[in-house]
């Protein structure tokens, strides 16, 4: 199971990795929209990988035959494994190319309020909730937490869809 689970969640980590490297340094010219679109599609092909190591993990490790339950944890381990991965590669980007990222993420937030009708009061509080935000994310360990929660609730999904497919009792 450590091999598939590797494989995989390597494989998956690294589509993630790649396309955030490939496409964060022109976040200026994209926009931050079309940036989340690119980033989430992306997961959504790098989890596709949750599919084919548990299918791999069935087909040459378990016999042909996978619980819901054994098809889950393998799915999640890929899933934890492509995390790690993103994180990493998130830290890497962060602290040595783009610590000015939350500052020009601010500056989109407010204008985007502002081209909403927001008035200068809310413009105000969402401007101090967000350096609230990032004071609290300069800390490591909740910047790591942070980044792990956009492609974990994506992996999760596979993982379940996955699980159900292959766990299904044969007859």
């Amino acid at each position: 199971m450590k091999k598939t689970v590797l494989t995989f969640g390597l494989i998956a980590g690294a589509v993630m990795a790649v396309m955030m490297f490939a496409t964060l340094p022109f976040l200026d010219r994209i926009g931050f929209d079309r940036g989340a679109f690119i980033g989430y599609t992306s997961m959504v092909l790098a989890f596709l990988m949750v599919f084919f190591g548990v299918k791999s993990y069935r087909d040459n490790v378990a016999g042909g035959h996978v619980t819901f339950g054994r098809a889950f944890q393998v799915g999640l381990l890929i899933t934890l494994v492509a995390t790690t991965c993103y994180v990493i590669a998130w830290q890497v980007l962060y602290y040595g190319f783009m610590p000015d990222f939350l500052e020009k993420y601010t500056a989109y937030a407010l204008e985007q309020a502002r081209q909403s009708g927001a008035n200068d009061a809310e413009l105000a509080r969402q401007a101090k909730e967000m350096a609230d935000f990032a004071e609290m994310y300069q800390n490591p360990l909740v910047n790591i937490a942070f980044t792990a929660i956009e492609p974990l609730p994506v992996g999760l999904v596979f993982t379940l869809v996955t699980a159900g497919v292959f766990g299904r009792r044969q007859s």
